[in-house]
């Protein structure tokens, strides 16, 4: 239903534009030829569609939120990979690495206007373009808490705490889940205080989905998670178990093994002994909860309901 509303709003783009973006999202190679690269998972298009047929509304009227905010999805991935000097994304050359640090900004600024346009051009466009700009800002908050984190030291005062970044995914991931469902109802008809319970669902979900993802960046299975067994301890990055696992009697040893960047193995083999693994996916399970308490007093369609319910399986049940 999304993709060739996708397709037809990216072929408005500049033709060097519009070749980037295609790359980005798995549709041709650098130069043009058609690709079938993987893609994301399509969860915040689905997210869009659902918040307008829980509203009562044909999912094609969430058609339009769906492009907006993966036109916005792929611009911040984008921006974060120069950013982060990620230089990989989904097992192909990130953007900047393919075409240039200043064309992949300049791709990205292209596809965070048109989303804006597309829902601008759109009846009832000026409340969704509100929603998506609280959406932006939050998310703009959340990639600064992160880049910030990076340079905190590890042990000591100013140490990450997790409730730090348990604020910072909600506003980095759980923001555009948020908003994505929320626009979709907006679109669909929904009243304000429905696109306002289903933003608050969407932001519990971006924690949890985060929260697993950190998880699956230690301990989970490369043929499935694509990245190394251990991936983000040879990073080195302040994920929630290895913040939970700081702040445990052994942290200190855990911190000496996170700033020389030996032995992950092991820094791994801590983080569970100082129960990082056990909490981080108690507190995931703990926001699918305010997720499920945040829809149950929501007037929603029933299946959509069951079908949100059913995406939210999905996203956090991958525990490894």
């Amino acid at each position: 239903m999304v993709r060739p509303a996708l397709v037809e709003a990216v072929a408005g783009l500049h033709p060097w534009v519009a070749e980037m973006a295609d790359y980005a999202f798995g549709w041709c190679e650098v130069g043009g030829a058609p690709a079938a690269a993987p893609g994301g998972k399509g969860v915040r298009q689905a997210l869009a569609v659902l918040g307008a047929e829980a509203a009562g509304a044909p999912g094609r009227a969430g058609v339009p939120a769906a492009v907006a905010v993966e036109l916005v999805h792929t611009f911040s991935l984008l921006h974060d990979d120069i950013m982060d000097g990620d230089t990989h994304r989904r097992r192909r050359p990130a953007v900047w690495q393919a075409y240039g640090t200043g064309p992949a900004v300049l791709a990205g600024d292209a596809l965070f206007a048109l989303a804006v346009q597309t829902l601008a051009t759109r009846p009832g466009g000026s409340a969704a373009v509100r929603v998506l700009t609280v959406a932006l800002g939050d998310l703009v908050r959340g990639q600064a808490d992160d880049l910030l984190f990076a340079d905190r030291p590890w042990t000591g005062p100013e140490r990450v705490r997790p409730r730090e970044y348990r604020a910072m995914a909600e506003h980095k991931t759980g923001a555009l889940l948020g908003g994505a469902a929320a626009l979709g109802a907006v679109l669909g008809g929904a009243a304000p205080g429905t696109a306002a319970a289903l933003d608050r669902a969407g932001r519990h979900l971006g924690v949890a989905f985060q929260i697993v993802d950190d998880v699956l960046g230690i301990w989970g299975d490369p043929r499935v998670t694509g990245k190394p067994v251990h991936g983000d301890l040879r990073e080195r990055k302040k994920t929630y178990p290895v913040l939970v696992a700081l702040g445990a009697p052994g942290g200190d040893r855990l911190a000496a093994l996170l700033r020389s960047g030996d032995d992950p193995e092991q820094a791994a083999a801590l983080i569970e002994r100082a129960g990082g693994r056990t909490a981080a996916l108690a507190e995931a399970r703990r926001q699918v909860t305010a997720v499920e308490t945040a829809l149950a007093d929501l007037p929603l369609a029933p299946r959509a309901a069951g079908e949100l319910r059913s995406l939210l399986g999905f996203l956090v049940r991958r525990e490894v």
